[in-house]
C-alpha cells in the first residue's frame, strides 16, 4: 500500500453513511492541504479557526453583494472544514476541544451566512426558517449515524468528556446549542423502541436513512449554497433547505413502516 493511500485510510472518519460529494471532491482536495500542513505541525484547531474565518468572510461578501467571491469562500471553508479532522487523525491529535470547536464554528458560520442571505435577498424570515431547518437536518445526520453505530456496539455518546478548562467552556456551549437536539433524538427513538427485541431495533436503525442524511451533510449543503450564489440566486438555497422537510418526514414514515413490518413478522413467527 502506498504512503498516500495509507494516509487516506488513516484520515478517514469511521461512519456508515458516505457523503458522496465530500468523499469524491472535498475530501481529496482537503487531503492535499493536509499533506502540506502535516510536516509543519499545524494544530488542527488552527485549521478549524481558518475554516470559520473563510465562512465568516463569505457571509460578509454575500452581504456586500459580491456573490462570486462569497461562493468561492464558501468552498474554501468546506475544504478547510474537511482538512481539520483529517489532520487531527493523521497527526494523532484528536481532541474533545477540536470536536466541540468544529461543531460550534460551523453553527456560527451557518448563522452568519443565512443572516447575510436574508439581508441581501430581503427575506429575513425565510432565511431564519432555513437556518432552523438546516441546523435540524445537520443534527439529525449526526444523531441518526451516532445511534445507528451505538445499536451495533459502537460508541454512541454525543458529548465527549471535557479535558481542560477551555474544553469545558466549549462543552457548555454545545450543551446549550446542540445538546437539546441530541437529547430529543435519543428520547424520541428510545420511546419508539422501548421494550422491543433487538431485531426490531436494528430494523428501525437501518442504513438507508443514515445514507440519505449523510448526503444532506455540511459539505453538500454548502456546495449547493455556492452554486446558488454563483447563479445569482442566493434565496434559492433557503428554499432548497426548506424543501428538505418533506424528505425528512418521508424518511421517518419509512422507518415506522419498517418497524411495523418487523413487529408483524415477529408476531407471525410466535
Amino acid at each position: 500500500m502506498s504512503s498516500s493511500l495509507r494516509a487516506r485510510v488513516r484520515s478517514r472518519k469511521s461512519r456508515h453513511g458516505t457523503e458522496l460529494l465530500c468523499e469524491y471532491v472535498f475530501r481529496p482536495l482537503a487531503q492535499l492541504l493536509v499533506l502540506v500542513l502535516l510536516p509543519l505541525r499545524v494544530p488542527p484547531p488552527a485549521v478549524v479557526l481558518a475554516s470559520g474565518a473563510a465562512g465568516l468572510a463569505a457571509a460578509v461578501e454575500l452581504g456586500r453583494g459580491h456573490l462570486l467571491v462569497a461562493a468561492a469562500l464558501v468552498q474554501l471553508k468546506t475544504v478547510l472544514d474537511n482538512a481539520d479532522g483529517q489532520l487531527a487523525r493523521l497527526s494523532g491529535r484528536i481532541s474533545a476541544f477540536g470536536r466541540y470547536l468544529d461543531s460550534e464554528v460551523d453553527l456560527l458560520v451557518n448563522a452568519a451566512l443565512l443572516f447575510a442571505l436574508g439581508r441581501y435577498a430581503g427575506a429575513p424570515v425565510v432565511a431564519l426558517l432555513a437556518f432552523v431547518v438546516l441546523t435540524a437536518v445537520l443534527s439529525l445526520d449526526f444523531d441518526v449515524e451516532r445511534l445507528y453505530q451505538a445499536e451495533r456496539g459502537g460508541r454512541g455518546e454525543a458529548m465527549p468528556p471535557a479535558d481542560g478548562a477551555a474544553t469545558r467552556v466549549l462543552r457548555r456551549i454545545y450543551a446549550v446549542t446542540y445538546g437539546p437536539q441530541d437529547a430529543l433524538a435519543e428520547r424520541f427513538f428510545e420511546r419508539r423502541l422501548r421494550g422491543l427485541p433487538r431485531a426490531a431495533r436494528l430494523a428501525y436503525h437501518e442504513g438507508a436513512t443514515v445514507q440519505v442524511l449523510a448526503n444532506l451533510g455540511m459539505s453538500t449543503q454548502l456546495a449547493v449554497l455556492g452554486l446558488c450564489l454563483a447563479a445569482g440566486r442566493p434565496l434559492a438555497f433557503a428554499w432548497l433547505v426548506l424543501a428538505q422537510v418533506p424528505l425528512l418526514v418521508l424518511l421517518f414514515v419509512r422507518r415506522e413502516l419498517l418497524l411495523r413490518g418487523s413487529r408483524y413478522a415477529q408476531q407471525e413467527a410466535v
